[in-house]
């Protein structure tokens, strides 16, 4: 059987390949994290005609200072563990296409075309939504227009700049407290400020933070405008009980409020939640036949690094199985 853009040989393993716009795929995969990527594996594993599309690898995955709660790894950088899904996924010789988003995915008699930024369609007759989540933003005057400038989203990418500084973290869970501790490590001052009463991050989190000295926490309180020309300077907050205003004088912001799940493409097409998750069953099944979804993409809970990979592995599964019961491979 012949599978356009595909191949087990080995003297080809690791080449590039890139999705063909004249190829019907049996299904196309989106997106560039762990579900993504463990999709991919498993879907060339049972001998799919297959693409890839992602906008960048990593995700959130490689925006991680440190993990050590992936199985096989004591610990390891975001960035690696990263690379290590990616080499693997391209010893398959699967077609990808990097660099562009996915702008809509449109149903056509059971079968679906992808259509991205620069206009190119892709179609396929089973696809898997693994698009992940971004960073959600505080929304506040001040945010979008020093985003570069002191506003940033991403601890281990910009943590490094911030040394001895005085550095707002906004949020109160995990990414929070990951943000806060990667910044002590290059000597800034931390405050951390929280919407909610209380804080959310795992005990192991807290307790990792509590031996700082140059940390402060400012639980119920608001930030409600960030302040600076050329720079932050200043972050404006409102304790939430009292509705007292207070300014406190800053050099960056790091946002770490939360996510937004990337389910734009399929807003229209497939049933999502209130949070904008796109619903799926224990399959992975959507409310589309022939659409499935992994990761944190999807209402599956507790977003884990090993969790989406398992939901990939799943995901590419029922769309095989679904593929044969349609007798289209």
């Amino acid at each position: 059987m012949d599978f356009p853009g595909f191949s087990f040989d080995l003297a080809a393993l690791g080449s590039e390949n890139k999705p063909d716009l004249n190829v019907i795929y049996d299904l196309i995969v989106l997106g560039g994290g762990p579900a993504a990527m463990s999709a991919s594996i498993y879907a060339a594993r049972k001998m799919l005609r297959l693409a890839l599309l992602t906008k960048d690898f990593g995700g959130q995955v490689a925006s991680t200072s440190e993990i050590e709660n992936y199985l096989g790894f004591q610990s390891i950088s975001g960035r690696e563990l990263t690379d290590k899904f990616v080499e693997q996924v391209k010893q398959f010789d699967v077609p990808i296409g990097e660099g562009e988003k996915v702008v809509e995915v449109v149903e056509k008699k059971g079968a679906f075309d992808i259509q991205l930024e620069s206009g190119a369609v892709f179609s396929c007759n089973s696809l898997i939504v693994a698009t992940g989540k971004r960073d959600r933003p505080l929304g506040v005057p001040g945010e979008k227009e020093l985003v570069g400038k002191g506003v940033a989203y991403c601890a281990t990418c910009d943590a490094p700049f911030f040394k001895d500084k005085r550095v707002i973290v906004a949020g109160g869970g995990n990414s929070a407290f990951t943000a806060a501790i990667d910044l002590l490590k290059v000597g800034a001052s931390v405050t951390m400020v929280n919407y909610a009463v209380g804080w959310q991050a795992d005990e192991v989190m807290k307790s990792a933070i509590a031996k700082h000295e140059h940390v402060e926490f400012l639980d119920n309180h608001q930030v409600t405008q960030i302040e600076g020309t050329e720079r932050v300077s200043a972050v404006r907050l409102k304790e939430r009980s009292s509705g007292e205003a207070k300014s406190l004088a800053a050099d960056g912001v790091f946002v770490e409020i939360g996510l937004l799940p990337n389910s734009d493409s399929v807003r229209d097409l497939a049933e999502l939640n209130k949070a904008g998750e796109l619903i799926v069953d224990c399959h992975c099944r959507t409310s589309v036949p022939g659409l499935f979804g992994a990761g944190d993409v999807t209402t599956v809970p507790k977003k884990q690094i090993i969790i989406s990979a398992g939901e990939g592995a799943k995901a590419a599964l029922a769309a095989y199985d679904y593929l044969s019961e349609k007798q289209l491979i």
